[in-house]
């Protein structure tokens, strides 16, 4: 690990706020951060209450994102980066702020409200000479690394088929209207962008898919669906994708599937093999090389490669998942921040961390979505970049 803790800070991620703690816990696994402030909360009575439980004293819970980005930065013990766990609407705010003070951003996903944004930041980014991060946790788990692996080193030859699914059924009534924060700010465009399932899980398969097979999505072709009635934004997405090397894709995302509850899962098939994941069963990845049995490959177990183990924390047949594969992200992610503090250029570091141009990715992604739905499912290319 480090020699030495990265010190953060959070903004949002109060209490009662679930990807917040998320983060934290994530931090802490391999001691490589310390939450020193946050402007955790809009209201800043909840803010400080939050800050006190979590251990940050009271002159560094601050009231605004603002004045936290420019009082840290005159601070000589001040945040080397800040991790954004708001809605949405206040990632490209609040990330403008920390990188008009020069200071590395840990944002969430998807990384802006809109293209238009998400363009705008990625400016700020590189003008501003900071590092950038991304979290689509889901790149952070050991067999996923080793599916990319796989693909890299010609084990399934060309790429043909790339479907990926990140079915859920959450919002299969309408959640919005009781007292459920999550589902109430994640189905308001004003908070929420314009995309609602498909921004929220959507992007984490299409993101999957980019990531392991290592190409780009060309074009969609997308039927977007809001199945609950009134409901302002789409909770099913169905998407036909045209790859940039060849290969053929789709993607299915639904938050109104009853039965499932975080079944993202991935299938990738070439000329010579193919690969399926599933992020219930973390710990398993599954190779058929044509003509031959199918093999499960276990983390940590025989097979996993030099990647995988290097992120894989307990023995094999001990079960690791969700925060460990989120942890493993901030793992690379302190190590990425240490190595600028000592001095390595910002452009050296990003390795395989999710990058402002994945977010960028994300969003071209999502708005190419709608106006093919838009457009009664005609193909639509993302470098389309209408709004």
């Amino acid at each position: 690990m480090t020699h030495k803790r990265i010190r953060i800070g959070m903004v949002g991620g109060g209490d009662g706020a679930f990807i917040g703690a998320v983060h934290r816990i994530a931090t802490r696994i391999d001691d490589g951060f310390e939450l020193v402030a946050g402007a955790l909360s809009s209201d800043p009575k909840r803010a400080l209450n939050s800050a006190l439980t979590l251990g940050i004293s009271e002159e560094r819970s601050y009231a605004s994102f603002e004045t936290m980005a420019v009082t840290e930065k005159q601070r000589p013990d001040g945040i080397q980066a800040v991790i954004i766990v708001t809605p949405n609407h206040m990632h490209f705010p609040v990330a403008r702020a920390f990188l008009e003070q020069g200071i590395h951003v840990i944002c969430d996903k998807p990384v802006t409200k809109d293209l238009s944004e998400a363009l705008a930041l990625k400016e700020l980014v590189q003008q501003s000479g900071a590092f950038f991060a991304l979290t689509h946790n889901y790149t952070g788990y050991p067999l996923v690394r080793h599916a990319k692996h796989l693909v890299d080193t010609g084990v399934l030859g060309n790429l043909r088929v790339i479907q990926a699914e990140y079915p859920q059924d959450w919002l299969t009534d309408k959640a919005e209207e009781s007292d459920n924060k999550q589902a109430k700010w994640r189905t308001d465009p004003e908070k929420s962008g314009m995309a609602g399932c498909l921004g929220d899980i959507g992007t984490h398969a299409f993101n999957l898919a980019c990531f392991i097979s290592g190409q780009k999505v060309q074009e969609v072709s997308a039927d977007l669906t809001a199945f609950v009635e009134g409901r302002r934004l789409d909770d099913n997405v169905h998407t036909m994708l045209r790859f940039n090397q060849g290969a053929k894709g789709m993607l299915w995302s639904s938050q109104v599937a009853p039965g499932n509850e975080n079944g993202l899962k991935i299938r990738l098939y070439g000329e010579k093999a193919g690969l399926e994941w599933s992020q219930e069963s973390p710990n398993e990845l599954w190779l058929s090389i044509f003509g031959e049995p199918t093999q499960k490959i276990t983390r940590a177990g025989h097979g996993a490669g030099t990647e995988a183990n290097r992120l894989s924390r307990t023995p094999a047949g001990h079960p690791e998942g969700y925060l460990e594969g989120f942890a493993n992200l901030y793992l690379d992610i302190a190590l990425a921040i240490q190595s600028i503090e000592d001095g390595a250029p910002v452009h050296s570091v990003q390795g395989l961390i999710p990058s402002i141009d994945d977010g960028v990715d994300g969003m071209k992604f999502i708005t190419a979505v709608l106006n093919s739905s838009e457009n009664n499912s005609a193909w639509h290319s993302l470098d389309q970049t209408c709004e």
